[in-house]
C-alpha cells in the first residue's frame, strides 16, 4: 500500500485494487488530481460535518472523474445539511456496514462528532478515527477530583465522562476487529498535557501494523513524532510525517 499525507486528518492510500482518500479538505500540495486522474476506482471518505474534515469541494472531483468515483459519507454530514442525500453513494451512521467487490466498510463510533471508520481492501485492514480522540486529557490530572470543570476553550465539560465514552468506543471497535495494518489517528498538542493519552490507550488495546499521526496541523509536525517514543517499545512501526504530499509505501514490514 501506498500512503499519501494530504493535510491535517486527510489521507490517500492506494492499494492494488483502488485508492482510498479519507477527511480531504485541503490539498496543499495538490496530489488529489493525480490519484483521480489513474484509473484505479476511487473511494471518498469523510467521517464527520466538521470543516477541518469535510469540504464540500470535494464533490467538484466528479468533473475529472464521473466514474469509478464512490463517495462514502457520515450521516451527521447529511443531517447539519452539509450536503444532499444525491451527492454521496454511500450515507453510514454508527454501526453501519457497506460493501462492494473491492472494499469492505465499517461505521464506528465517536466521542466527537460523526463516526470513526474500519476499511478492509486487498486483504489490509485500515483504521481512521476521525475526530475519535481522549480530547480532555489535559484535565486528567491526579488531582482531578472528578465532576464537572470549566474551561476557557470548552466551557463546562466533564473529562472523566468524555473518556469513559472514547473507551466505551474503543470497546465497540474492538467487537469488529482487534488488529488493524494500518492505524489514523490524532496527535493533537492543542490537547496540552496528555495530549497523546488517548493514542496510547489505542495502541494499548489493538494490535497495530503501522501507526500514522494526523489531526496536528496547529501543533506542528514534530508534535505529532512525539508518539513515536510510545509505538517504539511495542514495535510498533511510525510513520513521522514531515510535510505534505509526502508518501509512504508500506508492505507491512518493520
Amino acid at each position: 500500500m501506498k500512503l499519501t499525507y494530504i493535510f491535517h486528518s486527510g489521507f490517500a492510500v492506494e492499494c492494488d485494487s483502488c485508492i482510498l482518500i479519507f477527511d480531504c479538505w485541503r490539498d496543499p500540495a495538490g496530489v488529489v488530481p493525480g490519484l483521480i486522474a489513474g484509473d484505479k476506482p476511487v473511494y471518498v471518505f469523510a467521517s464527520h460535518f466538521h470543516e477541518d474534515h469535510f469540504c464540500r469541494d470535494i464533490f467538484a472531483w466528479r468533473n475529472m472523474r464521473p466514474s469509478d468515483l464512490i463517495y462514502i459519507l457520515s450521516k451527521d454530514i447529511l443531517r447539519h445539511r452539509r450536503a444532499e442525500r444525491e451527492e454521496a453513494d454511500v450515507w453510514l451512521a454508527k454501526g453501519g456496514q457497506w460493501q462492494d467487490e473491492r472494499i469492505r466498510v465499517w461505521a464506528l463510533g465517536s466521542n466527537d462528532s460523526g463516526v470513526s471508520w474500519i476499511v478492509e481492501a486487498d486483504g489490509r485492514r485500515l483504521f481512521h478515527a476521525g475526530d475519535l480522540n481522549n480530547w480532555y486529557a489535559r484535565f486528567l490530572t491526579e488531582d482531578y477530583a472528578g465532576g464537572t470543570i470549566i474551561s476557557k476553550e470548552f466551557g463546562e465539560i466533564d473529562p472523566l465522562k468524555d473518556e469513559k465514552q472514547f473507551l466505551g468506543e474503543l470497546k465497540d471497535i474492538r467487537k469488529v476487529a482487534d488488529a488493524f495494518d494500518i492505524v489514523m489517528f490524532p496527535v493533537d498538542g492543542r490537547v496540552g498535557n496528555g495530549y497523546t493519552r488517548g493514542a496510547r490507550q489505542f495502541i494499548s488495546q489493538f494490535q497495530v501494523g503501522l501507526f500514522v499521526p494526523m489531526h496536528f496541523v496547529v501543533s506542528g509536525f514534530e508534535s505529532a513524532w512525539r508518539m513515536k517514543e510510545f509505538t517504539d517499545p511495542l514495535h510498533i512501526p511510525f510513520w513521522s510525517i514531515a510535510y505534505e504530499g509526502e508518501t509512504l509505501q508500506w508492505n507491512g514490514a518493520e
